[in-house]
């Protein structure tokens, strides 16, 4: 799943669960839980065993990704304030949203390969359910409109 999706979740369950022991693990549980939903990104394993490199267009993808999940956690972490300690914790629940591919960096763009790492991305590859672009954009849309409602209610 593209991060975006992630990074609101995220935040949506930190502006909904007020406990920090609940809405972390929660968190976290919900990075694994999404990339069970099928859904479409770059397939940087593919690029990377195909070229030894992530392409520019998936680069390019990630990087738009990755401005628009910044925007969107900190647009609604900016519903919180004046409460800069709300704020700083909806801000924490989207990044940890994506915690777990952000580990995954220096694996694809640094070529940092420990065994370790390895295992992990080697875990992270099977619990993903890849579909065609239009229906896994399609489901992430709508995992994001869910949780604006979800946020709004």
């Amino acid at each position: 799943m593209l991060e975006t999706p992630h990074v609101i979740v995220g935040a949506a369950i930190a502006s909904k669960v007020g406990n920090p022991y609940l809405a972390i693990p929660a968190i976290l549980a919900s990075h694994f839980l999404l990339d069970r939903v099928p859904h479409w990104n770059p397939h940087l394993n593919t690029e990377l065993k195909k070229y030894g490199a992530v392409t520019k267009r998936s680069a390019t993808i990630i990087i738009v990704d990755l401005l628009l999940a910044g925007l969107s956690g900190i647009a609604i972490a900016s519903t919180s304030l004046p409460d800069i300690n709300q704020f700083g914790y909806i801000l924490l629940g989207g990044f940890l949203g994506i915690l777990p591919d952000v580990i995954e960096g220096p694996y694809f763009f640094l070529k940092w390969q420990p065994g370790l790492l390895k295992k992990w991305v080697r875990f992270q590859k099977s619990i993903q359910v890849d579909v065609s672009p239009v229906f896994g954009l399609t489901t992430q849309v709508v995992t994001i409109v869910a949780s604006f409602v979800w946020i709004m209610n």
